[in-house]
């Protein structure tokens, strides 16, 4: 079999849904299937080397406009593949529409289409241009062969709207490690941290949603009941695709001075994926404040799980049977920063909670690994 992925990002590009789909392809190709990715010129390697190891990679798109209505099928039809799959999500497109007409399009053409949404998110057209945005959003769902969502309330919306739709939760970009004892104090050490220290992390891009802002805020209260309390923020500042998070970057930066908090934050930038993991495996608490809510698409829950933290998240928009709160995290209310500080201090006061918290985040993660989701996308394209 042979897949023609058509992403908006795809690494070097930073993003979670670039990194995303090589992490597929590539467990994909462990079960057999051809993979070739169409994406942005942007993902270009300065050797301008075609593969990516076993995944062909085509850094051919200069401007994601409706010339890929045409682009995409030509080179589904050179290459004689059995599937496009598009990996959608509309920063990833510049939030141009194009994209959303295609399976329509390629549909008369006899190609089969599979559309994953990594969020129902509506696109920016024009001024007031409403309902018309969701309608957008919505109408691959009509007319593309496989449609696949990565929550359960992405697949209940479009069953509401008559649509049937596969959910495959993502899995973690980051690998899992384990580190001895003496391997995260070394770590530690690595940070400058002393074993006084309580480590929260953050990992991830900053955006409006990531609810930066409140752990910033929660930061400056914990330490005034735990002088030693520092954070590290694990990852690149802002990603590829949506250069409006740089003005909240601008506004995280002002509170950290506005708190005096610049010897408290660390930065780590962008480092390579063990490292990450290293960094995840260090830490005390990783805390993810999104104010939509915990929720199976985030990456970088994924790699929390994956990487055995002691999580605080906030409280799921739509159900999670998933996770359960005091066995494998804690919730926290979304956009309540007494809520987070309340359940951060109460991981801090029962390290006994929090080691329980570790163990079964690791058992949890085993739901979501790659060799599972790839098994899943192939019965989709059988």
């Amino acid at each position: 079999m042979h897949v023609l992925f058509v992403t908006g990002e795809y690494p070097p590009m930073q993003g979670g849904v670039g990194a995303y789909t090589r992490e597929l392809a590539r467990a994909l190709h462990d079960l057999g299937v051809r993979i070739t990715v169409l994406t942005s010129q942007r993902a270009a390697q300065p050797n301008c080397a075609e593969f990516d190891g076993c995944i062909r990679v085509l850094p051919a798109i200069e401007r994601w406009d409706w010339h890929i209505l045409r682009t995409a099928p030509a080179l589904a039809t050179e290459l004689g593949v059995d599937w496009v799959h598009v990996q959608y999500q509309t920063a990833a497109f510049a939030m141009h529409p194009a994209i959303n007409f295609a399976p329509w399009q390629w549909r008369r053409r006899g190609i089969r289409t599979a559309w994953t949404y990594h969020d129902l998110l509506p696109m920016y057209l024009f001024p007031k241009a409403g309902r018309l945005r969701t309608w957008v959003t919505e109408r691959p769902a009509y007319f593309a062969t496989r449609v696949i969502t990565t929550t359960e309330a992405d697949r209940q919306r479009l069953s509401r709207r008559g649509i049937d739709a596969a959910i495959i939760p993502i899995g973690s970009n980051i690998v899992s490690r384990a580190l001895t004892p003496a391997q995260r104090q070394a770590r530690r050490r690595q940070r400058g941290y002393s074993e006084q220290d309580f480590v929260l992390a953050y990992f991830g891009f900053l955006n409006q949603s990531k609810g930066v802002v409140e752990l910033l805020k929660a930061l400056h209260q914990l330490i005034t009941i735990r002088p030693a309390t520092r954070l590290l923020m694990i990852g690149e500042r802002v990603g590829a695709s949506d250069a409006t998070n740089y003005a909240y970057v601008q506004k995280v930066e002002h509170l950290i001075r506005k708190h005096r908090l610049e010897a408290r934050v660390q930065w780590t930038g962008n480092e390579p994926d063990d490292e990450v993991a290293a960094d995840l495996n260090a830490c005390d608490v990783l805390v993810l404040p999104f104010l939509d809510g915990a929720s199976l698409r985030r990456g970088t829950l994924m790699a929390g799980l994956a990487n055995g933290c002691a999580i605080v998240t906030t409280s799921p928009q739509s159900p999670l049977p998933e996770l359960v709160d005091g066995r494998d995290l804690l919730f926290a209310p979304a956009g309540d920063v007494n809520g987070l500080v309340a359940a951060i201090r109460r991981l801090a006061d029962d390290p006994a909670l929090a080691a329980s918290l570790r163990e079964h985040a690791r058992t949890r993660s085993r739901l979501f690994t790659w060799p599972e989701i790839a098994r899943a996308h192939l019965a989709l394209y059988e």
